[in-house]
């Protein structure tokens, strides 16, 4: 399992709450099925394959719909 933490961005987000792992960076070779984690609720979100954390940039704001 990967330790790596991703801090990402509202313009990172879809729909304007979730995150979707494998991210681009991630190599071909490392993927699993994607997963969409939901950030914004608690600030951070582990994927359950590959234990990439990802966590909402500290001072970033989720904009209201």
């Amino acid at each position: 399992m990967s330790s790596s933490v991703v801090e990402v961005l509202y313009a990172d987000l879809q729909g304007g709450h979730s995150i979707v792992c494998p991210n681009p960076r991630m190599q071909i070779w490392n993927t699993h099925p994607r997963v969409f984690l939901d950030v914004v609720s608690t600030g951070s979100a582990i994927c359950p394959y590959c234990g990439t954390e990802y966590k909402l940039k500290e001072g970033e704001r989720v904009h209201a719909h």
